[in-house]
């Protein structure tokens, strides 16, 4: 299974319906969360997942909204005596905050922390990217690699079946036979979550040609120059980021508790995203993505 379970939608000041961030991404049998903020282990048991689902977690930076639910996490992963390995990746300017947090819960499980001062690849197919925010921040992206679908008139004509046909996409040709003659190239899923920033080269890096791009919209248009002041992304903003970078679909969230109704903010970054399914999130949503190829070893 491969799909987006959204925890929680609100920015710093949670409202009666939406819980601070928390975003568990289910990826073909691993499990990332990402910036659990404060309430994040209730709204797990809302959602109906489990704290042992996660391998990985995922801080983009160290504001209490992204962070402070940590220690409740970890603390539940013990309690439900997760064994595998968990694997903490946050900025390393942070380092001190995410020591204390981590200090706060429950001993009893395998977990490494890994910082990370730049970007680029901090694990098997997840990579970071530096963001333009207060603090020092960093954007995520999950990247399948690319591959090919076997056509299977192409097959037949060339007398491949059976045993065959795994030789020939192990070994790339079989008895004169390439796999580029019986195959089309498929392009990787991509993946990207692009939290507190103002525009900026890192967000289009990740953002590019993603399948899923989660997105704050802390701002409308109309309010740009809060979004200037704090470095936050007005909905049109994500909107452009969207269309620019050749996104499927545009999952808004991160918003200011000035807004009850987001489908304004909806329509902002609809209107900038040419060509991109724009939608709103709301606590519990979940949106499901394509099974991948095979497994990827995060």
């Amino acid at each position: 299974m491969r799909e987006l379970v959204v925890l929680g939608t609100a920015s710093q000041v949670p409202t009666r319906t939406r819980n601070h961030n928390g975003y568990l991404l289910r990826w073909d049998g691993e499990g990332v969360l990402f910036d659990p903020g404060e309430g994040t282990q209730r709204q797990m048991i809302r959602a109906g997942v489990s704290a042992t689902q996660i391998n990985r977690i995922c801080l983009t930076h160290l504001h209490g909204d992204h962070c402070f639910g940590l220690p409740g996490v970890l603390s539940r992963m013990a309690l439900d005596g997760v064994d595998h390995s968990v694997h903490l990746h946050y900025p390393a300017s942070g380092t001190d905050t995410v020591r204390a947090l981590v200090s706060l819960a429950s001993a009893g499980i395998d977990l490494h922390l890994h910082p990370h001062g730049s970007g680029g690849p901090v694990a098997p197919g997840l990579e970071v990217r530096p963001l333009h925010h207060r603090v020092e921040t960093y954007g995520y992206r999950l990247v399948e690699p690319d591959g090919r679908t076997l056509l299977p008139d192409r097959l037949s004509g060339a007398g491949i079946a059976g045993a065959d046909v795994g030789r020939l996409q192990r070994e790339g040709s079989l008895q004169g036979v390439r796999l580029e003659d019986v195959s089309i190239h498929r392009p990787g899923q991509r993946f990207a979550f692009v939290m507190d920033t103002a525009p900026c080269p890192g967000a289009e890096e990740l953002a590019e040609n993603a399948d899923l791009l989660v997105a704050e919209s802390t701002f409308s248009n109309d309010d740009g120059a809060l979004a200037d002041q704090y470095r936050h992304l007005t909905a049109g903003q994500a909107g452009a980021l969207a269309a620019g970078a050749g996104v499927g679909t545009l999952v808004l969230t991160h918003f200011s508790s000035r807004y009850q109704d987001v489908s304004v903010l909806a329509a902002q970054a609809q209107a900038r995203a040419e060509g991109t399914t724009v939608v709103a999130a709301e606590d519990l949503d979940r949106f499901p993505l394509a099974k991948r190829r095979t497994a990827l070893n995060l």
